[in-house]
């Protein structure tokens, strides 16, 4: 991870006020806000908590909650990122190869902290898991933006985004599995499962019944074949970005064609999901339709009240934690620190005797509020770690 930077905040300043608060948004349920849903849905049983507890949890296997979108949506932003990270700084000068090794070398550091954070370090090399989230993020932002810098073509990048999730689907329903068959779309059957057992190094964390396993699994939800498919996803929000950037396109016209294509994706997943499932584990194209669908929905959201409308005082929130969100990441979710000690050492006094539920429900909140008020601390002396 490069070094925390201290820059004047006008250097900082997104393009898109409204693509930081959405990832900020994003990492809020990562962070504790799924956490606080549930803890709620104790102290105050109704029907409509417990029915968005219920979403906090991912789908067993086959199926859709809330809480599957929230990794898609992150590589749908990222995606977002690469007409600026990527486009502008060709357009200005410069050189391919500049732009190639700087990606290669995000994705080595992501792919490094991803087997970090899966406890490498803490447990040694022995059944370790190599697969990670981080190592997924890296790898497909960087086949994206291979893909963007070497086809400027909007038709050609159109035709690669379609190449991927067509041949996902072909490699998916119709190569058989030995013993198995084509098209078993199980932890067992899927093909998923049977490259990663033959190719990826380490331990698989999935087990037959979908569910993550102490020992070696069946597969990986983060696996070989997840990877090429999540690339879809990334180029997906690419597209939403070019819309978003057109400079000679009224925001309303930017608009309707981000609704138009959202509405679009998860209508085509939702027809062909009775015969191809949403499948967030084996991330059937299904799955990349759909949410890339809500995740293009909401971009639309986020900038017709951020951007368009001008309402910008409510978004402080999360757009502290979206310039972070790596380095909040691994501290909260991978636990370098551990927040809900800290937490208990300084209000420890007014969480144990509120009991069991009430207890919980001040503990996180007071989670959430000292991550928070870390990244408010850096935020305000313009201190941003990237990767």
């Amino acid at each position: 991870m490069n070094e925390a930077t201290k820059m004047p905040a006008q250097e900082h300043k997104p393009r898109l006020l409204s693509l930081d608060t959405l990832r900020g948004f994003d990492m809020f349920w990562i962070i504790g806000g799924g956490a606080l849903i549930e803890v709620l849905a104790k102290c105050f049983p109704n029907r409509w908590l417990q029915l968005f507890a219920g979403q906090m949890e991912h789908a067993t296997w086959a199926g859709f909650h809330f809480e599957d979108l929230i990794f898609p949506l992150f590589m749908f932003i990222s995606g977002v990122t690469i007409p600026i990270a990527v486009l502008s700084k060709l357009d200005k000068g410069s050189s391919k190869k500049e732009l190639i090794l700087k990606n290669a070398k995000r994705m080595l550091i992501l792919i490094s902290l991803g087997i970090i954070f899966n406890g490498i370090l803490r447990n040694g090399f022995s059944n370790a898991r190599y697969a990670s989230v981080l190592g997924q993020i890296g790898i497909s932002y960087f086949i994206a933006s291979l893909i963007v810098i070497y086809t400027r073509s909007m038709k050609t990048q159109l035709v690669w985004l379609g190449g991927l999730l067509v041949g996902y689907s072909v490699v998916q329903l119709l190569i058989p599995v030995p013993g198995i068959g084509a098209g078993i779309l199980t932890p067992s059957g899927c093909i998923n499962g049977y490259i990663d057992r033959l190719f990826l190094p380490g331990r698989l964390s999935y087990g037959a019944d979908g569910e993550m396993v102490a020992g070696n699994g069946v597969f990986d939800a983060l696996g070989l074949l997840c990877i090429i498919s999540a690339t879809g996803v990334t180029l997906m929000g690419y597209f939403a970005g070019r819309i978003l950037l057109q400079k000679d396109s009224a925001p309303k016209k930017k608009l309707r064609i981000l609704v138009a294509i959202g509405v679009g994706l998860i209508v085509l997943s939702l027809c062909i999901g009775p015969f191809y499932p949403i499948i967030k584990k084996c991330w059937t194209t299904t799955y990349n339709l759909f949410s890339g669908g809500i995740s293009f929905l909401l971009i639309a959201l986020f900038y017709l009240i951020i951007d368009v409308w001008g309402y910008k005082k409510w978004t402080l929130f999360f757009r502290v934690i979206g310039v972070n969100s790596i380095f909040i990441y691994l501290i909260v979710v991978g636990n370098l620190l551990n927040v809900s000690s800290t937490t208990t050492t300084l209000i420890g006094w007014i969480i144990n005797p509120a009991g069991e539920n009430t207890g919980q429900l001040v503990l996180t909140i007071g989670n959430i509020t000292l991550a928070w008020l870390l990244l408010y601390f850096m935020y305000r002396r313009n201190i941003f770690i990237k990767v």
